[in-house]
């Protein structure tokens, strides 16, 4: 995961404050990313009542920790704790806690460029996840139950966004980083969960072990819908790749970047046809690829390259667009 930049100051005074554009960019992207959390954490501890012998929640902090293999070892059949750590962990900066008071601190800095409401959305998010028995609930009490209050806090969260916020250049920022952190989040869950199967798409057609992973992303139901026959596995890895109908595939983040980014053209700077040209190239990787091809390329490989050119889209709109020096 990335970490949040400095804010840079200005552009030209015909354009946003970098400063703005990068409050409101991290702002969406903190928040998009405690709802991938808290939705993998929900799915997978019922997925560990379920299994209770031999379950491991290596999976879920090898994609959204910073724990090395010693530690991960250390409590992956621990799954209070691994809740604990996740949820309420100050010293996991990547923990529920510290990315709700990221994302309401970057909003606290722009509250002349959101809605009351929206800011409100955040700022009673942020007392949640700051009450001091919010570890006893979840040590003490039903983990789901707690994680379902916070989910349902985040969708307020978008609601209010999607019904309050003006259709500007601001809301196009918090889209931008909004599907760019989905679209790295949906690549490193099918890196760890096909690393499980060595990557080979023929194997593991496990039908729990798909399921799970579609409950965690919203995607069982559409699944279900949509493929009628073949590997679970290849269909699996095709919704989470290419469906554009799909809302956290990767092609469908990618077309939201390209729409979200387009519009910023009439009001960006010099630098704007730079970041479009890695975008569009990215974009045009993934929309003429297919399964096949990502068997001949091999899975780990294009992943690899995947998010490496996404990160590389960040840096680039921290550089010309967030950093002071322009």
């Amino acid at each position: 995961m990335e970490e949040v930049k400095t804010p840079g100051y200005y552009q030209n005074q015909n354009k946003m404050l970098s400063r703005v554009a990068d409050s409101l960019y991290w702002m969406s992207r903190y928040m998009e990313r405690t709802d991938g959390i808290l939705r993998m954490l929900k799915v997978n501890y019922i997925s560990s009542q379920d299994d209770f012998a031999e379950f491991s929640w290596e999976p879920v902090l090898k994609i959204f920790s910073f724990l090395d293999k010693e530690e991960i070892n250390k409590i992956k059949r621990n799954t209070n704790e691994v809740i604990r750590f996740m949820v309420c962990e100050y010293e996991n900066q990547n923990s529920i806690r510290n990315i709700v008071t990221k994302s309401r601190d970057n909003a606290k800095s722009v509250q002349d460029h959101i809605t009351k409401e929206v800011w409100q959305c955040l700022n009673e998010y942020y007392h949640l996840v700051k009450e001091l028995n919010l570890e006893n609930s979840v040590l003490l009490e039903e983990p789901v139950s707690l994680l379902d209050n916070l989910i349902k806090q985040g969708m307020i969260y978008y609601g209010t966004l999607e019904v309050t916020m003006a259709r500007g250049e601001g809301l196009y920022f918090m889209h931008i980083g909004k599907y760019l952190e989905r679209a790295i989040q949906s690549i490193d869950i099918l890196n760890v969960k096909f690393n499980d199967l060595s990557f080979d798409l023929e194997s593991g057609n496990d039908s729990p072990y798909w399921n799970y992973l579609l409950y965690s992303i919203s995607g069982y139901e559409q699944n279900l819908k949509t493929y009628r026959a073949g590997s679970q596995a290849q269909n699996t890895l095709h919704q989470i790749m290419f469906n554009e109908n799909f809302p956290r595939s990767i092609l469908y983040s990618l077309n939201r970047l390209m729409i979200y980014f387009g519009r910023l053209k009439s009001t960006t700077n010099k630098d704007y046809h730079k970041i479009l040209f890695m975008l569009g190239r990215l974009h045009s990787k993934v929309q003429f690829s297919d399964l096949e091809t990502l068997s001949e390329t091999g899975l780990p490989a294009f992943l690899s390259a995947l998010r490496g050119d996404l990160i590389k889209i960040g840096e680039a709109l921290d550089m010309y667009y967030f950093s002071y020096s322009q």
